[in-house]
């Protein structure tokens, strides 16, 4: 069974209805990153950042997965499908995907502020000041904010080095660290670049563009994909 590596970005849960950061539209557009999103932020008015990520988890618990993650869930009847994602949502979870790595953290979890390793599921959309870990520390958002190391980037290393087939959705391939992951790709993979904007990458070989978006293009993609397999 051939292995698929997926990378997914904002572009994939915007069309499910969750707000970007970076478009005219985005949550970037209410905030600064520096007054939302960082350890500074935290320590300045952690009830800021409360009611920002409560905001956010709020907003994903109204919105269902979209055509494109449900294709995903679909190709690995044919395939090992291994997504790497820079969102924080548990769209691809709710679509039926199994195995996922999540570089920037899930908003739908609370991590303790002294020991990072006391990880809890959240329930409902609301996390106050006040709660507390089994180590009486308070609880923070289970993301990696600006100024953080990303924790999982050598997993996903690895995971991208094991990649016969490597799709890309919804991501700029600009971002870093998330962006350097295709420079560890082997260089015999086949690589798709599905977003409306695609631009040729020419340091990447073997890529292929299909400027639609992501519910157009996965779905149509994981369709072609399957009846090779199947001849």
């Amino acid at each position: 069974m051939k292995t698929i590596v997926v990378l997914t970005g904002a572009g994939i849960s915007a069309e499910s209805g969750i707000s970007t950061f970076r478009d005219d539209n985005g949550l970037w557009r209410q905030y600064r990153f520096e007054e939302v999103a960082s350890p500074e932020a935290w320590a300045r008015d952690p009830q800021l950042v409360m009611d920002f990520y409560n905001m956010r988890r709020k907003q994903l618990l109204e919105v269902s997965p979209n055509p494109a993650h449900y294709a995903l869930s679909e190709l690995e009847k044919k395939f090992r499908v291994r997504i790497i994602t820079q969102n924080v949502d548990d769209l691809h979870e709710r679509a039926g995907s199994t195995e996922i790595l999540h570089l920037h953290g899930e908003i739908r979890k609370a991590r303790s502020t002294v020991d990072e390793d006391l990880v809890y599921d959240i329930k409902g959309w609301e996390l106050k000041l006040g709660d507390l870990c089994e180590k009486g520390s308070q609880l923070r958002p289970h993301v990696v904010w600006f100024g953080e190391p990303v924790p999982h980037i050598m997993k996903a290393t690895g995971i991208i080095r094991s990649a016969e087939i490597i799709i890309v959705i919804g991501t700029s391939l600009k971002v870093y660290p998330a962006a350097g992951l295709l420079q560890y790709a082997p260089s015999s993979a086949v690589k798709y670049l599905i977003d409306p904007k695609a631009m040729p990458e020419y340091h990447v070989r073997n890529l292929h563009l299909i400027r639609e978006k992501a519910s157009v293009g996965v779905p149509d993609l994981v369709r072609e994909l399957s009846s090779e397999i199947a001849k």
